[in-house]
């Protein structure tokens, strides 16, 4: 099933809020903070920006979210700073959920607990992940077979960048490598933006990102995007078929950029801001930019949010096992 069917809103839930709306009206903040762990001009910080602008007005804060990016520790540091918050509302944690359900089992000493440090708020946006070429690689590599000939027949020049070690793209890479045999180097960056960069730069083969971290480029002919993860091709890119349509469907992910606030922030104040996240994805200038990113306007309850936390972080315990990957390794 594919993540975004796992997303419908039940009625009853937008019921509750619509209740207790009005005695949260009076309370709204005057600046709340969203915190993201990756640099600006990456998908984590324009659905942080995009939704964080269209927050003001709404009973949750009267101005707009001020966006504080904390890359680092792929993502790390920005949860360590939002467990640290006061638990009041006024700061919340925009993250893939690669922070919550995958690094639990590659770092033996997580600085913090994903289910107990955290209160989930809402899903902000669906992603695919996308594996893109640059200049390196001969223009006559089109699929991924393509690459992966090139690469066995190139070894010296075979490796891939992505956002973070152990993030969803590093371990997507990696599966594609050990499934098929293939030496594929991975190379972690501080995010996205610098990965491609580097691969339109010439000293860099190949990327595995969010599919739109390298969606404009793809465009623009600067870089070939070969694949995306998701069950099917994505409306951005009608042209790319999926890991699935190429033979590769223990690669089919989606994932997701979620909020949470701080353990202990109060279930009126979670419901307040769920309230003004949930206005601002419906807002077609929220969709659109989201979309130019490459990503899919989604919400979520809280419930659903914790639910898919924990069921990909039981699906990728023995994939993470399989590849062999640890904080140490």
């Amino acid at each position: 099933m594919s993540t975004r069917r796992q997303f419908v809103q039940s009625s009853a839930a937008f019921g509750l809020l619509a209740a207790v709306a009005p005695a949260l009206r009076a309370q709204g903040f005057e600046q709340v903070k969203i915190v993201n762990g990756f640099p600006a001009g990456g998908t984590a910080d324009a659905t942080a920006r995009r939704v964080g602008e269209r927050m003001g007005g709404t009973a949750y804060t009267k101005n707009a979210a001020v966006v504080e990016n904390k890359p680092g520790a792929g993502g790390r540091i920005a949860c360590e700073v939002v467990k640290a918050s006061r638990p009041d509302g006024t700061t919340l944690l925009l993250t893939p959920y690669s922070m919550m359900s995958i690094y639990p089992h590659i770092y033996t000493k997580l600085s913090y607990d994903p289910v107990k440090d955290f209160a989930p708020v809402s899903i902000a946006a669906i992603m695919t992940h996308a594996l893109s070429v640059g200049p390196m690689v001969p223009a006559s590599v089109k699929t991924v077979r393509d690459y992966l000939a090139w690469a066995k027949a190139n070894p010296d020049k075979a490796n891939y960048g992505s956002p973070a070690a152990g993030s969803t793209p590093h371990f997507l890479g990696a599966l594609l490598g050990l499934n098929t045999g293939t030496d594929l180097k991975h190379v972690p960056y501080r995010g996205s933006a610098p990965a491609v960069a580097d691969m339109i730069g010439g000293t860099l083969a190949s990327c595995s990102t969010p599919t739109g971290d390298a969606l404009a480029n793809h465009r623009a002919g600067k870089v070939r995007i070969l694949a995306t993860s998701g069950a099917q091709r994505t409306p951005f890119t009608p042209d790319v078929a999926t890991y699935a349509e190429q033979g590769f469907g223990d690669l089919t992910t989606e994932e997701w950029f979620g909020f949470y606030a701080p353990a202990g922030t109060p279930a009126n104040v979670i419901a307040s801001a769920h309230q003004a996240i949930g206005q601002a994805l419906k807002e077609k200038s929220v969709v659109d930019s989201l979309a130019l990113m490459g990503l899919v306007a989604q919400g979520s309850t809280p419930q659903e949010m914790a639910k898919s936390q924990h069921d990909e972080m039981t699906r990728w315990g023995p994939l993470v096992k399989k590849i062999g990957f640890t904080a140490d390794s």
